[in-house]
């Protein structure tokens, strides 16, 4: 299974807590009803489902280049204003659109200025949010703080150094470089809850996403020694419960 293929076990790692993100960035954004929209690397329909409730759009069209993510938005946003389709961010459609978003994909796509630079061809305003992994996605933090203690030769592998533009200044360069004028960003933070050390550790197993694939590719006492050191610095109530949240970053233009 690649790592990114079933929509399903991307849901129960990272997805739900897309679903907290997204109301509050569409509701930033302040766009009127009855616009045309496209959710650039879609995913589950997380985003797609969330504009479709608050923001009235005429119609909504939700791409991604994996099949595995766009069958499960097909099966769980049940909207006849919501299309599909598998494509990469390199092969967005002409448009023109009058509002273009990208949530939480921004960081897995290579060419980061060109595929911006082509959401603006096609869209009247853009806006992205992507996590705040060098500091405020507590979920993945304290797990590639763990990873630096028992395996520190895999720092490579940690999204805070993979992508260090995860940040309001970062994203604002980004915005300038595709071209466009006025940037704004802010930030969104949601509770991420567990009733236990399993019910957080259970989707990393699932091997969809840059963490879950890393453990995936360890030997299996590596994946325990590496399980244990989570655990040690998680805030583990009396109860077993995980109380975290996750910090987003959002950037219009």
């Amino acid at each position: 299974m690649s790592e990114w293929s079933s929509g399903g076990i991307y849901e129960s790692y990272v997805g739900r807590w897309s679903r907290l993100v997204a109301p509050e960035f569409v509701g930033w954004l302040q766009q009127p009803a009855g616009l045309r929209w496209l959710d650039v690397g879609c995913g589950t329909g997380a985003l797609t489902g969330t504009i479709l409730r608050t923001a009235d759009p005429v119609s909504v069209l939700g791409v991604d280049p994996s099949e595995g993510f766009v069958g499960y938005a097909r099966q769980t946003v049940d909207d006849s204003r919501a299309t599909f389709e598998v494509r990469s961010a390199a092969e967005l459609p002409d448009g023109p659109y009058d509002v273009v978003v990208a949530g939480l994909v921004l960081n897995f796509i290579p060419e980061r200025v060109e595929a911006l630079r082509r959401m603006r061809e096609i869209g009247s305003t853009v806006a992205v949010y992507v996590w705040d992994y060098a500091g405020g996605m507590q979920l993945m933090r304290y797990f590639f703080d763990a990873m630096a203690d028992v395996r520190p030769q895999d720092r490579e592998h940690d999204e805070g150094r993979r992508f260090p533009f995860c940040t309001p200044e970062g994203l604002e360069e980004l915005f300038r470089e595709a071209g466009f004028g006025e940037v704004r960003t802010r930030e969104i933070v949601v509770p991420t809850e567990f009733a236990s050390f399993d019910d957080y550790w259970e989707p990393f197993l699932g091997g969809q996403g840059v963490a879950p694939a890393y453990l995936r590719s360890l030997e299996v006492e590596d994946q325990e020694a590496l399980r244990d050191a989570v655990r040690a610095r998680l805030p583990i109530a009396a109860d077993g419960s995980i109380s975290l949240t996750a910090r987003a970053w959002a950037a219009a233009g």
